[in-house]
């Protein structure tokens, strides 16, 4: 069953937030306290950590405040060829 996918896109969001509140609660900062280092609203980082819900440029904000930017840098960076196919595509 390669690329079975095992939880929904908005499983995997929740998941990737409730990492985010994580750091967010062990660097002690309050939500209200992210907002103001993010420069992204109260209420929008209120509801990411409740629902996964947040624009691609809040979360790049909300992670550049909490100095792990890298972390979405390197995102797809080392994804591994699944085939010769991609490979050759790649180089067209």
């Amino acid at each position: 069953m390669e690329g079975f996918i095992w939880e929904t896109a908005e499983e995997l969001d929740l998941k990737l937030a409730q990492r985010i509140r994580n750091i967010r609660k062990r660097r002690s900062i309050s939500q209200e306290k992210l907002a103001s280092m993010s420069g992204v609203s109260y209420g929008s980082v209120k509801r990411f950590e409740s629902t996964g819900q947040i624009s691609l440029l809040s979360l790049t904000k909300i992670a550049m405040a909490l100095d792990i930017a890298d972390e979405l840098r390197n995102i797809f960076s080392q994804v591994p060829y699944r085939d010769i196919k991609e490979v050759i595509n790649e180089t067209r």
